[in-house]
């Protein structure tokens, strides 16, 4: 499966159990560091995926396509990759820390 599926299925999932994020009003980017640029919104509980930048972003997260993969799936360290320089976030620190709980309640 590629990266935009798992991105799109964990939308879907979200979509379906909105509880968790339903306060989350941000716009997440996502660069990889092999090229390719995704953007996640989040919007009264609605989560949308695009494969592009087109809005201005509140978090940005810099970083492999594999420990995107981890990350999305709740099994990347993100203390351990941003201290590694493995990941690493523009913008709104507290939003990423903020995604990791979020994660965890559909990938935990």
């Amino acid at each position: 499966m590629g990266i935009k599926e798992e991105f799109m299925e964990l939308a879907t999932e979200m979509n379906e159990r909105p509880e968790p994020l339903a306060s989350l009003d941000s716009v997440y980017q996502f660069n990889l560091k092999e090229g390719g640029t995704y953007q996640v919104h989040f919007k009264n509980g609605v989560v949308r995926v695009l494969e592009k930048s087109d809005s201005a972003a509140d978090c940005t997260l810099i970083l492999s396509e594999g420990n995107l993969r981890k990350l999305l799936n709740n099994d990347l360290n993100t203390t351990v990759a941003f201290m590694t320089g493995s990941l690493k976030v523009e913008g709104k620190l507290g939003l990423a820390l903020k995604l990791q709980e979020i994660l965890k309640h559909y990938r935990g």
